[in-house]
């Protein structure tokens, strides 16, 4: 078979398409590959599809294709243009890549399957591209699948923050929590980072919202109530945010007893910090002997700690108003500590217990958006973080985003 004939196969052309030269360099590890149309073809307008003659060619350009072998190999074309009526001078669409593309289509396909698997900097030395390449490949990717994207209801949301790098610079994310998939990326965590996002939606979406998993993050309650219909009877506070507090009035009491204590010279409390924040059932073996040991003394840190483990129960009642009965229980109890850290807590959960409660009406928690947002943070690790933050909100569509990233291959949507 002829090198003319093979390229021809390989990249699946057809009239009025053909391969007309091809070059191998060896010294250079390339190859490269011309392609040419037959004459008087008519060419449909990229705009409104009407047949058209000829006008004239573009200056001839090149396109990264699949290697062959270990030879880069490139494609070469003057692309031919028509005099649309209607559109002006087009340029007509081209079977081997999209338009403003510096690749062929195989060629991107293969790049999103590499870059999906490594990090930016990984996939350049595959691909043997720059890294302002591959990103451009990304964000190519990423406006395709947007671009793809139909409007639907989601009707489970997850609203949490992602911190981006250092300096308080923030992320804010909505996830879908049943398909588990970023739906919006938004820089910083105000009420107008989220309300970009409920913006985007129609009447009908915005309806559609069952429940929003979220914290007690005040800009992000502002921007749902104000979006979203009837959005106090849909906010579900989000438990381990509920634990976070609860944990660190543990904490505060276990640094207030722990200088009592140092006061008289008793060092019992003396690095167990982390003992008295770790669920039971997750404490290190290593830890355990010692843990029974401080719970076996009587100090309030344990008392605060106990207070804290029973809260967890909460989220094992099937029923709304068992639940209720339980939170009365342990508000008594909580309030009735003399431990001001653990009362002060049990107040703030009170204020909102009816956001709290909601979550045995829709069952919905953020514990997907964390698994999302652990995703995201060995993302940002593989790549030594993002000094640009447009660039980290791509980044974050193409591995999260459940979009449709691949250009079709020959027109037929593969």
């Amino acid at each position: 078979m002829r090198d003319v004939d093979l390229y021809q196969q390989a990249l699946g052309l057809t009239e009025p398409w053909s391969v007309s030269k091809v070059e191998l360099t060896v010294a250079g590890q390339r190859v490269d590959v011309w392609v040419s149309h037959t004459p008087d073809m008519r060419w449909p307008c990229p705009e409104c599809k009407t047949d058209l003659p000829l006008y004239d060619h573009s200056e001839e350009r090149s396109w990264r294709h699949l290697d062959t072998m270990q030879f880069k190999t490139f494609l070469h074309a003057r692309p031919p243009r028509v005099e649309c009526p209607d559109h002006g001078v087009k340029q007509v669409e081209l079977p081997w890549a999209e338009p403003h593309s510096r690749f062929t289509v195989l060629f991107e396909r293969f790049a999103i399957d590499v870059l999906k698997q490594t990090d930016i900097q990984g996939g350049t030395r595959i691909l043997r591209i720059s890294w302002n390449a591959a990103m451009h490949l990304i964000e190519r990717a990423v406006k395709r699948g947007h671009g793809a994207k139909e409007k639907e209801v989601v009707a489970y949301l997850g609203v949490d923050e992602k911190a981006a790098r250092k300096g308080h610079k923030y992320l804010t994310l909505v996830c879908d929590l049943e398909k588990g998939t970023v739906e919006h990326v938004g820089i910083d965590r105000t009420e107008e980072s989220l309300s970009a996002y409920f913006q985007t939606l129609s009447t009908q979406q915005l309806e559609g919202i069952q429940a929003i998993a979220v914290d007690m993050w005040q800009p992000f309650l502002n921007a749902a109530r104000k979006h979203v219909p009837n959005a106090d009877e849909k906010l579900v506070y989000d438990r381990f945010h509920i634990m976070t507090h609860v944990g660190k009035a543990v904490d505060d009491v276990r640094k207030r007893e722990h200088r009592e204590l140092r006061n008289v010279g008793d060092e019992t409390l003396t690095r167990s910090k982390y003992l008295w924040l770790y669920a039971q059932e997750n404490l290190p073996e290593r830890h355990r002997q010692r843990f029974q040991e401080l719970k076996a003394i009587n100090l309030k840190t344990g008392r605060a700690w106990a207070i804290k483990e029973s809260l967890r129960d909460l989220w094992t009642y099937v029923r709304r108003t068992s639940a209720d009965r339980f939170w009365k229980r342990w508000f008594l109890w909580a309030t009735h500590s003399r431990l001001k850290p653990i009362i002060d807590v049990a107040y703030f959960v009170k204020r909102h217990i009816d956001h709290v409660l909601n979550f045995f009406q829709y069952g919905v928690t953020n514990a997907v958006s964390e698994g999302i947002n652990s995703k995201i943070q060995t993302i940002k690790k593989m790549a030594y973080g993002f000094r640009n933050l447009e660039n980290f909100k791509t980044t974050i569509y193409f591995h999260c985003g459940g979009l449709q990233l691949y250009p079709a291959t020959h027109g037929n949507g593969g």
